[in-house]
């Protein structure tokens, strides 16, 4: 009778064993993948930072490398994006960690350490930590890690550069940095720029796409040769989402679309930033002559001054009728299809219809400005919603009277717009991020060019020879008008 027993607990014993390491096996076996669990939901969710580079809200709209990239992958899945944004890379990687999402996108290099943790996409770019420092009198550049003892140094906390310069702290000790919380990478070039700190870390690639922001801030050296960037995502049993990953980025279509995306992104010459007197005033003998009769007329029916007029069509174009941005704007007035739509242009090449329109544009802005603004600051108001929409500036003009300054001086808000760059201001007004440094450049620049075109003018009416008018004539004209709308100074 004992032995019976025995028997009995025995083969249960083996069965139970039996169960204990095949049932996981049957249940991955009958279990969905990860890829079919995802197109079942219907979603795939993204983690990204709200960043110049990988996602943030223009006019309305979310936009970002990163962004875009990632809704195209979830297009080739059959499901929609749905976007988690996280303050920095330390909670985003937390947050992926956690499972809260598919996969994370915010330009992360891959690093041993996390590659001991995480999965990876193929790679789309390449891009070189580097040191970055302004350049100014009796401030040399940087040449080797020495050269950074007993400066200010900062880095993105939980960053690839953090990482990185831990791994140089081992043979230089006295190598020393702060990661300032609650940064990025466009706030830590503000900080070298402003004489903040001495040095930042920055992703070449990055530095690249904003440098022109920053007029002075150069590349000193790279701390370690170019690094795969890629897309970061939890390891799974049945890797089914990593191969789907792989797929879609060995299609051709996939390669052609990031390097749309970069030179959208990252590789735009910032036509915001550069003045050269010189070509200036070349352009002004050999392409302002084909155009200023258009100014002229432009000027008469929108009541603008028609050097103002020309002066923000070389601000967006240089006064090339032809010119394209990769965003997709375009015509010596840069309309977007919506803008060119909204004032009746139905060919944006066309530099009649373009200048025509871009001044019925600016004042179609300029009437929605609050009455009690009045210029020059009403103008300039004018111009930078021109450039940067309603929603931006007026979160702007927000900040500014929260800050005890008047909403209606530029000279005030142009000193507000550029916070819109920083989570710790953007996250407490309607629109959220916004490349706050563009609309202040942009009427900065309009308004040089306006400057050297009136002093342009004024010297050829100079050269001259002395001409009798009528005083109804001019008294009446339509143009003496307009100019007197636009104030003289400056």
């Amino acid at each position: 009778m004992l032995s019976t027993t025995r028997r009995r607990q025995a083969a249960f014993y083996f069965l139970s064993l039996v169960l204990l390491f095949t049932l996981p096996l049957l249940l991955s076996y009958n279990s969905k993948t990860q890829l079919e669990a995802i197109r079942e939901s219907g979603t795939l969710r993204l983690l990204t930072r709200n960043s110049p580079s990988s996602w943030y809200q223009d006019r309305g709209v979310p936009a970002g490398f990163e962004y875009e990239l990632s809704k195209a992958f979830a297009s080739y899945l059959g499901v929609r994006l749905e976007t988690i944004v996280k303050d920095d890379i330390g909670e985003l990687i937390t947050s992926l960690r956690h499972r809260n999402a598919h996969m994370a996108a915010s330009m992360l290099t891959i690093t041993p350490k996390r590659q001991a943790e995480f999965d990876f996409s193929p790679a789309y770019m390449h891009a070189a930590a580097s040191v970055v420092y302004r350049v100014k009198k009796g401030n040399k550049a940087p040449k080797q890690v020495a050269d950074l003892y007993n400066k200010k140094l900062v880095a993105l906390p939980f960053s690839s550069h953090s990482e990185l310069l831990t791994r140089y702290q081992l043979a230089h000790p006295d190598l020393q940095w702060q990661e300032p919380d609650n940064t990025s990478s466009l706030e830590l070039l503000a900080m070298v720029y402003s004489g903040e700190v001495d040095y930042s870390i920055a992703d070449s690639t990055l530095f690249d796409a904003q440098r022109s922001y920053f007029p002075g801030l150069k590349r000193a050296f790279p701390l370690e040769q170019s690094q795969p960037v890629a897309w970061m995502l939890n390891r799974h049993h049945d890797g089914s989402l990593k191969e789907a990953l792989d797929r879609f980025f060995a299609r051709e279509i996939t390669q052609q679309l990031i390097g749309k995306l970069k030179r959208k992104y990252l590789e735009r010459s910032n036509q915001l930033n550069y003045f050269d007197t010189v070509t200036f005033k070349k352009d002004l003998k050999t392409k302002l002559p084909q155009y200023s009769q258009l100014f002229q007329i432009a000027e008469q029916e929108s009541g603008w001054d028609w050097k103002l007029l020309a002066s923000v069509a070389y601000q967006e174009s240089h006064w090339n009728p032809k010119a394209v941005s990769p965003t997709g704007v375009r015509g010596i007035m840069m309309l977007t299809r919506i803008t060119a739509k909204e004032v009746g242009v139905k060919d944006r090449r066309n530099p009649v219809q373009s200048i025509i329109g871009g001044a019925r544009y600016l004042r179609l802005v300029e009437k929605k400005i609050p009455k009690r603004v009045q210029n020059p600051d009403r103008l300039w108001f004018a111009l930078a919603r021109y450039n940067v929409g309603y929603g931006h500036l007026e979160d702007a003009r927000i900040l500014t009277k929260r800050g005890g300054k008047n909403p209606d001086s530029w000279d005030d808000v142009k000193k507000f717009l550029p916070l819109l760059t920083k989570k710790q201001y953007y996250s407490t007004v309607k629109r959220g991020y916004a490349r706050g440094y563009e609309p202040v450049r942009y009427v900065a620049n309009i308004r040089k060019y306006l400057e050297l075109l009136k002093w342009e003018v004024q010297v050829e009416q100079m050269k001259q020879p002395d001409e009798i008018l009528n005083p109804a004539e001019t008294e009446g004209s339509d143009n003496s008008q307009a100019i007197n709308q636009v104030p003289a100074t400056l």
